[in-house]
């Protein structure tokens, strides 16, 4: 078996289509222009990189970009006080803070003065019970990028097994919760779960978001398993370094009916999910206001 290899820089951009599309009929029935605030502490490169990429693809859409960038020593007061100003901002209707923060921040306290109904990231703990309660709002974005993919490849996931390697806030707990919620039936995998390999060849479903390089090898899947790789880690490859996922992609996809590439599968799915919970808050605020 030869899996097909799942573009999701193709699946982005369809996302950000719609998201185009719908940013516009939204704009000519209410005159609202969505908002989409991000804060940058520090000048971490990778943060800088992706911080500027958000910022080009929310103006692609038809948003109002708006970029704060702090110096690394900003104070824990300050940033909450920048984050309760946007909180008042009624031309804001989505706000990001970029992450990792300097070490001298509190990262929780932070993400949760955003107020729920602005939390583009899904991370406060609001949007958290909202999801598990069947009610999300802004759904955390690589978990709705691998959701949006499974729908579309699979269909209905009800009796489908899944099983999930990781068990972050971020990515592996809220990814659960979505399978749940389309009635699979999913095993949460961590450093402690005994017989991994075992476990993932039960399941029809394999997401791998567990932080280590090629963990997953292809004797682990069951034949015709779809298999998202949510992993992206630098390994030495002699003088330079390259990227590979959390799943060992030649041999996975010689068992898999489907896999994501590491890079250019569920990463190009993050900031079109960003858009598009930006958008979902734009009109979930105008809703409440109107």
């Amino acid at each position: 078996m030869s899996a097909e290899i799942i573009d999701g820089k193709a699946f982005a951009a369809n996302i950000r289509a719609e998201v185009a599309r719908d940013c516009a009929a939204f704009r000519e029935k209410t005159g609202i222009q969505p908002g989409l605030a991000v804060i940058l502490v520090g000048n971490d490169p990778a943060s800088e990189v992706y911080v500027r990429n958000k910022g080009i693809q929310a103006k692609e859409v038809g948003f109002a970009s708006l970029e704060y960038k702090l110096p690394a020593d900003t104070s824990q007061e300050a940033l909450l006080a920048k984050v309760a100003a946007l909180n008042a901002d009624p031309k804001v209707h989505g706000i990001l803070v970029q992450l990792p923060l300097p070490k001298h921040l509190d990262a929780d306290a932070v993400l949760n003065t955003i107020t729920p109904d602005k939390d583009v990231d899904g991370f406060h703990p609001v949007n958290v019970g909202r999801l598990w309660t069947g009610n999300p709002v802004s759904i955390p974005c690589t978990p709705l990028g691998c959701s949006l993919i499974l729908r579309d490849r699979l269909g209905d996931l009800a009796g489908k097994r899944a099983i999930v390697i990781g068990r972050s806030n971020i990515v592996g707990k809220p990814m659960a919760a979505l399978l749940l919620a389309a009635n699979a039936t999913v095993t949460i995998a961590h450093s402690r779960t005994a017989d991994l390999a075992a476990r993932c060849r039960e399941a029809d479903i394999v997401i791998a978001a567990v932080g280590k390089p090629e963990l997953v090898r292809g004797d682990w899947l069951k034949p015709g398993a779809t298999v998202l790789d949510v992993g992206i880690n630098r390994i030495a490859d002699g003088d330079k370094t390259r990227l590979v996922g959390d799943v060992h992609f030649a041999s996975a996809a010689e068992v898999a009916s489907a896999i994501t590439p590491v890079p250019g599968g569920i990463g190009p799915m993050t900031i079109a999910c960003l858009l598009r919970n930006t958008l979902a808050c734009a009109k979930a605020l105008h809703a409440l206001h109107d």
